[in-house]
């Protein structure tokens, strides 16, 4: 039932001493290795970020939080579930009003209270003389590439923030996984982030990868990026990766989609008012309607194929659809995946979440079937 308790399990560093164990009464503990594992029943994923709240406070390392699936024939996708989230992040969305500076610190706090899972190795380098975060996942020997890009409107974010959600796309295509950290505006407006998305792709070329063992991906700004990159490498005469996947894609800056406005009071996290003024720090007097600004004005013939996935529950709905349309329109094969109740970016909540690990097994499936075996 949707409002059943969920059944969590949260690996913390070392082993919990008696004094600490009664901290978390609901839990029952198990030694492995150098790590405790506390499994219990959470009614619902509030009381999961409390617990959480208190292990940061205790100063124990937090290694991964799981959902336990509940047994087949169960209900795996609940509205309670949709309805915490909701909740949770309209607790945690940035003020209208607020300046980059204090939106950048915000978000820096919200993606460093969440670790990586612990199999997942960052390294610093460069693709085209562009900083990059190199992910690598233990156990994966990794036969092809995605180069992810992140989300933040093309202000805020990094490529360490978004090496959570970039590694499942690498974790479900068996690939290692470059996320570029492109330069942002306002200090660094249109076409600085196109250029650099062109610039790694460009360098994993020249750099000896085949075209088909190579897919971009992306979420939010990110996702609109992606498509960018593949029309600018079109246009330069640049061999296209095997196939491109973006999640809510923010691919219209002139904020001209219906659901700016009718999915106001659905969107937990973003609205037209918060858009605005980065729009304005991104295109810095260029028009917004551009092809490498809103690619929902491209043309987008002779691209690969494009897998879109998006929440009903976001104001940048009408992006991922009017997307799909004109990829429709231009001969690509394009496959739009809209999932009913989720806000912006679903998948990143997959502890939280059955329909964005869900998502996230699709979109593996999608990339697989189209990279080179």
């Amino acid at each position: 039932m949707g409002d059943d308790p969920v059944l969590y399990q949260i690996r913390v560093c070392g082993h919990l001493g008696p004094t600490l164990l009664t901290a978390f009464p609901a839990f029952a503990p198990e030694q492995q290795g150098t790590e405790t594992v506390l499994t219990g029943m959470l009614p619902d994923a509030s009381a999961l970020y409390g617990v959480l709240h208190e292990i940061e406070g205790l100063g124990l390392g937090l290694l991964e939080v799981r959902r336990v699936r509940p047994p087949m024939g169960e209900h795996s996708v609940s509205t309670e579930q949709q309805n915490t989230l909701d909740a949770i992040l309209r607790r945690s969305a940035l003020p209208v009003g607020s300046d980059v500076g204090e939106q950048r610190r915000l978000l820096r706090e919200l993606t460093s209270a969440q670790p990586l899972p612990p199999d997942v190795t960052l390294t610093s380098t460069t693709l085209g003389g562009v900083p990059v975060a190199a992910i690598t996942i233990d156990g994966v020997e990794p036969r092809h590439v995605v180069l992810y890009f992140h989300g933040g409107v093309y202000v805020l974010g990094d490529a360490a923030g978004a090496a959570g959600l970039a590694s499942e796309v690498g974790r479900r295509t068996g690939a290692k996984v470059y996320s570029v950290d492109y330069r942002l505006a306002p200090e660094h407006p249109y076409p600085a982030a196109v250029d650099d998305a062109l610039a790694t792709y460009e360098a994993l070329l020249k750099d000896g990868f085949a075209p088909a063992d190579i897919v971009l991906a992306g979420e939010s700004a990110g996702g609109g990026l992606a498509i960018a990159t593949l029309v600018n490498a079109r246009d330069r005469g640049l061999p296209l990766p095997a196939a491109a996947y973006v999640m809510s894609p923010y691919a219209d800056l002139t904020l001209a989609g219906a659901s700016i406005d009718t999915k106001r009071a659905a969107d937990p996290l973003l609205s037209r008012e918060l858009l605005e003024p980065r729009v304005t720090d991104y295109t810095a007097g260029q028009d917004p309607a551009l092809a490498l600004i809103s690619p929902v004005f491209a043309d987008l013939s002779g691209l690969p194929p494009l897998l879109i996935q998006v929440g009903s529950h976001e104001v940048l709905l009408d992006d991922a659809v009017r997307l799909a349309q004109q990829a429709a329109g231009a001969d690509v094969s394009v496959t739009l995946d809209v999932t009913p109740g989720v806000p912006h970016v679903f998948q990143a909540y997959g502890p939280l979440l059955d329909e964005a690990t869900a998502a996230l097994e699709r979109a593996g499936q999608f990339l697989t079937a189209r990279l080179r075996a």
